[in-house]
């Protein structure tokens, strides 16, 4: 494995905490700074939203320098807005210090996955993807369950100063690891765009937001499901979570691993069990062991579908794959905000802490439709070559049996031409 896989990973591992650590300080932030716990929520949609809007244009500023330089501009940036919300006196300074620190978020995961696959071999480009996402899955096991601790204990602006801390070690990493691969000649911001107008691109975006969604419709109500419906204790939301964050780096790695070998079949896997776990969920969330299981593998499919479904960008955005790349890093996020306004809605409309599993459950089900489109349109070239190269094949005894007819006429056609060629002279 390349150490600049790790390197990656080691940025991945800080942008994955200061993504989820907030959830569990939310009435924290808010009471220090005087807000309500929802409206301290907007800490978490306004990162979200900086992520979609800033993978594009971040990435879009970045064309003119090489991909290590930016990846360090980018961390760079990420320090900056973490040391901002660590030193926030009111709340608006807050929400502007996650918002710069989303900005880096989707065009570090995008450049980062570009990267990743050119530092190794065609057939393992899943697989390098994969150990850069392991850093974001690692930090749901380890980096969130801790900053969570420590905001509790010794206060929450203590955890962002330490997110930053995470932010310099990655910085250190990318800038001593990372080969300083030049921009590609050639590649302009036209050709970046360009990749959009691949039906491919856009359907595994599609995938994205829909199976990705299908996974944060469940996550972002996991609380009031397991306290309410399952039972548990306030308490066992904590660890509940890390399971959640274990079966999302066994998911990611299982994911890269099969997806180098046989993409298309791990995506059906991945997203037809995520929606029939998703829909046994749903009925089984009042029961403790199976509401467990469930949240496991929800992480696990959930993420064994990240790495196929950015490899298949990739493939499909050769030449050019950079915005398209970080586009779907923001197309990840924008399942998530989906999936938890349309959770908010069945919740608000009576059915219940678990019919968010059911919505998840659609929203994945549609990935696999759009999955199976995807493939058969792939497919379509290929049957139409080889349809067309049989059709020579299936008329040779046609043409054989014409070939002495055709010889037959030959002297009589010399013939006709010698006439033709004597009166045209005698004129």
């Amino acid at each position: 494995m390349p150490l600049a896989l790790l390197a990656l990973a080691m940025g991945a591992f800080g942008i994955g905490t200061t993504e989820f650590v907030i959830m569990g300080l939310l009435p924290q932030v808010g009471a220090d700074l005087g807000v309500s716990v929802p409206t301290a929520g907007l800490l978490v949609t306004g990162y979200a939203l900086g992520v979609m809007l800033g993978a594009p244009i971040m990435t879009v500023l970045g064309t003119k320098v090489s991909r290590k330089r930016m990846l360090m501009l980018l961390m760079g940036l990420f320090i900056l807005g973490n040391l901002i919300s660590a030193v926030a006196p009111v709340f608006a300074v807050m929400l502007i210090g996650r918002v710069v620190a989303s900005l880096a978020h989707g065009a570090f995961f995008g450049i980062g996955s570009v990267v990743a696959a050119e530092l190794v071999a065609p057939q393992k480009k899943a697989g390098a993807i994969a150990m850069m996402f392991t850093g974001l899955t690692v930090a749901n096991v380890v980096g969130v369950p801790l900053g969570t601790l420590v905001g509790q204990t010794a206060g929450w602006r203590v955890t962002f100063l330490i997110v930053a801390a995470l932010g310099v070690v990655g910085l250190a990493g990318v800038a001593k690891l990372v080969p300083d691969v030049p921009k590609p000649e050639g590649v302009r911001l036209r050709d970046e765009v360009a990749a959009f107008r691949n039906t491919q691109v856009v359907l595994a975006m599609a995938m994205t937001v829909l199976g990705f969604g299908g996974v944060f419709a469940a996550i972002t109500y996991i609380a009031p499901m397991m306290t309410e419906v399952a039972g548990f204790a306030e308490s066992s939301v904590t660890w509940l979570m890390v399971v959640f964050g274990v079966g999302m780096v066994v998911g990611n790695l299982v994911g890269g691993r099969f997806a180098d070998r046989r993409l298309m079949p791990m995506l059906y896997t991945a997203l037809g069990g995520l929606a029939l776990v998703l829909l046994l969920f749903t009925f089984l969330a009042s029961v403790k062991v199976a509401a467990v299981v469930a949240v496991f593998l929800v992480g696990a499919l959930g993420f064994a579908t990240v790495p196929p479904l950015q490899k298949r960008v990739l493939d499909h955005a050769q030449g050019a794959p950079t915005l398209a790349s970080a586009a779907n890093i923001g197309a990840f996020n924008l399942g998530n905000a989906l999936s938890a306004w349309l959770g908010g809605l069945v919740i608000s409309g009576g059915l219940g802490y678990a019919a968010p599993n059911a919505v998840g459950a659609v929203l994945a089900a549609a990935a696999l439709a759009l999955a199976v489109v995807s493939h058969r349109l792939e497919l379509r070239p290929a049957r139409t070559a080889r349809t067309a190269a049989s059709v020579p094949a299936a008329h040779a005894p046609d043409l054989a049996a014409h070939a002495p007819v055709a010889a037959a006429h030959e002297p009589v056609a010399a013939a006709h031409h010698d006439v033709a060629r004597n009166t045209v002279r005698a004129l």
